[in-house]
């Protein structure tokens, strides 16, 4: 089988005049893998990404709650620390996560239905599942 290829087996490596030899980088990276699904890997990672369904709060923590957020309103005057558990929606999927900040309280919008803290952050009264004083 070698006898088919003895008349070019030992022939020199031919090397151009005109052009000159690729960097060994630039050779590797002709044959360096690409990505040929852009974005897939993304996309597993955001489906693989868990969130939590927002729970519906039974009557006796519903009125707990309730009580000490007119507690709250009570003090609003001395802008009373607290600690607060809420919901936050996912913007991409459905579902979300909770959340737990604490700081002082500035006030209680009722039109709005919102909880403001010093800071500015405003939480939503429904997202509200924990209010620890």
């Amino acid at each position: 089988m070698s006898e088919q290829y003895d008349d070019i087996i030992n022939m020199p490596h031919h090397v151009s005049q005109s052009r000159g030899q690729m960097s060994r980088h630039n050779r590797a990276a002709q044959f360096a893998p690409f990505a040929a699904l852009t974005g897939y890997e993304d996309a597993l990672d955001e489906s693989a990404r868990l969130t939590d369904s927002k729970a519906e709060l039974c009557e006796d923590d519903a009125a707990e709650l309730d009580k000490k957020i007119k507690l709250l309103g009570a003090r609003i005057a001395a802008e009373p620390c607290c600690e607060v558990t809420y919901f936050v929606p996912d913007k991409h999927k459905s579902g979300g996560k909770y959340v737990t900040v604490s700081g002082n309280v500035r006030l209680i919008e009722e039109a709005s239905r919102q909880l403001v803290f010093c800071s500015g952050l405003r939480i939503p009264l429904d997202d509200i599942i924990k209010i620890s004083l």
